[in-house]
């Protein structure tokens, strides 16, 4: 039987397994990390030549303070040296850039790297690069209620609320995939996820390449999404 493949206008990945990759690899863990980089930047490649419109990757958690402070640090250190390479180039191929979640617990030479290139990336027209660090997804919706009220408003619409995310002015994600075989979302995109495919993948991280996204887009492809319709009888 043939499928229809169907090009999602927005994928979001949580990245998980960086860790076991490089446990079973008898590697330290900052090594799954900096393998896991590689993976982004191979994601990111490869969803520009499908035509994605809109990539987001959940890179830290709210959560993830919880963690030693060493591999923190290591973690902090790999995005600003992603910043400061890759994203620079990404800038510079039209690409634009947001960060989602609360940006200011950042390290300073982090945060002032970041804010620039998503500064100067906001007018591109090329794929948008959506990067959520320090997010999650109940902090970010209450954040949006007590914007809402203090502006003076007693009563809200979901459109309201939908515009005072950090996801404002994007389409909800098609699909949300985690790697790493876990099958949760672990507070991501909570609001954003409604009518989202969720695609659970055993392969870790640092393993994505071409081959497993093109096993998502068809996947995606087998699915029917209705939202809330009766199934068309062809």
């Amino acid at each position: 039987m043939s499928i229809n493949i169907k090009i999602p206008r927005h994928v979001a990945f949580i990245m998980d397994g960086n860790g076991r990759w490089a446990k079973q690899r008898l590697l330290p863990r900052k090594m799954g990390h900096r393998e896991g980089v590689k993976a982004m930047k191979t994601m990111i490649e490869e969803c520009d030549k499908l035509g994605i419109e809109y990539v987001t990757f959940y890179a830290f958690s709210t959560e993830n303070w919880a963690r030693p402070q060493e591999e923190i640090d290591e973690l902090f250190s790999l995005v600003k040296k992603f910043a400061d390479n890759e994203l620079a180039k990404y800038k510079d191929k039209g690409y634009r850039i947001r960060i989602l979640g609360d940006v200011t617990q950042l390290p300073d030479e982090t945060r002032d790297v970041l804010t620039e290139i998503v500064s100067s990336s906001k007018d591109n027209k090329g794929m948008q690069i959506n990067i959520a660090l320090n997010y999650g997804g109940r902090q970010e919706i209450v954040q949006a209620v007590n914007k809402i009220l203090q502006s003076g408003l007693s009563q809200i619409d979901s459109d309201m609320l939908s515009d005072c995310m950090y996801t404002f002015g994007m389409p909800d994600p098609d699909i949300i995939v985690r790697s790493g075989g876990e099958k949760r979302l672990s507070n991501f995109l909570i609001w954003q996820c409604a009518y989202s495919e969720f695609i659970f993948v055993d392969e870790y991280w640092p393993d994505f390449d071409r081959k497993v996204l093109d096993s998502i887009i068809m996947e995606y492809s087998r699915r029917d999404r209705r939202y809330g319709k009766i199934a068309r009888l062809d």
